[in-house]
């Protein structure tokens, strides 16, 4: 689903698939190519194009289709990030529906063991989405980053 039709109308569309978008700062500025159809991708076939879609965007040679038709947005303003933030207020770019901003991984002083915990912001159209259920959404996808073997073995 995502916001309104590209011609300004009220129109909610609905995709038949997912679209990730994934921020990357180029020498020429901020790009969000997207990783198409992720719902029928093994996690490996994501990571090799999200790997393709690196080092086309390093390179300039980013094809104008790999910038269209995102549904949800993902960055990092984080580790590993010129701007190593926190927190962030992401603002949705329609027509996608959701943008999440990952934050910077903290090590925290627990007793046993110490524990790593990352800011993790979310936006989204809630016209589309509705605010609860971002929030469960939010936690599901917080127990698969908890206990990643879920993804690696396809129990999700």
């Amino acid at each position: 689903m995502s916001t309104p039709t590209p011609s300004g109308g009220t129109d909610l569309l609905l995709h038949a698939n997912h679209n990730i978008g994934v921020a990357m700062a180029t020498p020429s500025g901020l790009v969000v190519p997207n990783i198409k159809q992720v719902q029928r991708k093994s996690l490996a076939q994501v990571a090799s194009e999200l790997s393709l879609l690196q080092q086309l965007a390093a390179a300039g040679r980013l094809p104008a289709e790999a910038l269209a038709g995102g549904t949800i947005s993902v960055s990092n303003i984080g580790e590993g990030c010129t701007i190593g933030g926190t927190y962030a207020t992401p603002l949705v770019s329609p027509p996608e529906v959701a943008i999440v901003a990952l934050g910077r991984l903290q090590l925290l002083p627990r007793y046993p063991p110490a524990a790593a915990e990352a800011a993790v912001s979310w936006g989204a159209d809630h016209r589309v989405v509705d605010g609860a259920a971002l929030a469960a959404f939010s936690g599901s996808w917080r127990q698969l980053l908890e206990t990643p073997e879920r993804l690696l073995l396809g129990a999700v």
